[in-house]
């Protein structure tokens, strides 16, 4: 499943990298989900990037983590596995743009563009998983995943508020929470299971 939605995700950024007209169709905007009804954006952006490293940084962390949870999902969900798989993708495409849907609802001239909330709800599904487990920071530094974790939340929250830039950090931080607390919403007991996994090494 993970393959697959890189592979498609890829074709459809690149062929929109020179059309226009398609990132424009395709891209979130609140104002036209709000007042257009233009429910569809709320999944479409996720297939187009603003280029080629935007692209390309997603994919690499998609395809890397992706995989592994769909390992913990197929140990432990079986025959659900890839329905939750596409939930958790998904489902963290949509929360992660929840606040912005609402704060620019009115403001017709804000876009986004790419898959960050959902690749960050399955990055941190994985942490969930395996909290100690390595997560190479810039792809070099490695870094144990949940202090890593709570690195990316304190950042996206600080640059979120900041508003300084062009990224979306607020949706980053949406779709993280959404990626950890998701395997906990399909069985409360995994948390039971974080916490001996997060104290063992401690």
């Amino acid at each position: 499943m993970t393959l697959l939605i890189v592979a498609i995700t890829a074709v459809v950024s690149i062929l929109a990298f020179n059309r226009p007209d398609m990132m424009d169709k395709f891209q979130f905007n609140a104002s036209k989900v709000v007042h257009k009804n233009e429910y569809y954006r709320l999944v479409s952006h996720g297939f187009v990037h603003a280029n080629w490293e935007h692209l390309i940084v997603n994919m690499i962390v998609l395809f890397s983590f992706g995989r592994a949870v769909e390992n913990y999902f197929t140990y432990g969900f079986e025959k659900m596995a890839s329905v939750y798989f596409l939930i958790l993708y998904f489902g963290g495409m949509i929360i992660s743009n929840a606040y912005a849907l609402y704060k620019h609802r009115n403001n017709y001239y804000y876009n986004a563009v790419g898959a960050s909330g959902a690749v960050s709800a399955v990055l941190f599904a994985a942490i969930f998983f395996e909290p100690w487990d390595k997560v190479y920071f810039f792809g070099i530094v490695p870094v144990p995943g949940i202090v890593f974790a709570g690195l990316y939340l304190a950042y996206s929250y600080y640059m979120g508020r900041k508003e300084s830039d062009n990224v979306a950090h607020d949706a980053h931080f949406l779709g993280a929470v959404f990626g950890f607390v998701f395997p906990i919403l399909l069985n409360a007991r995994l948390l039971e299971r974080f916490m001996d996994k997060l104290f063992m090494l401690i």
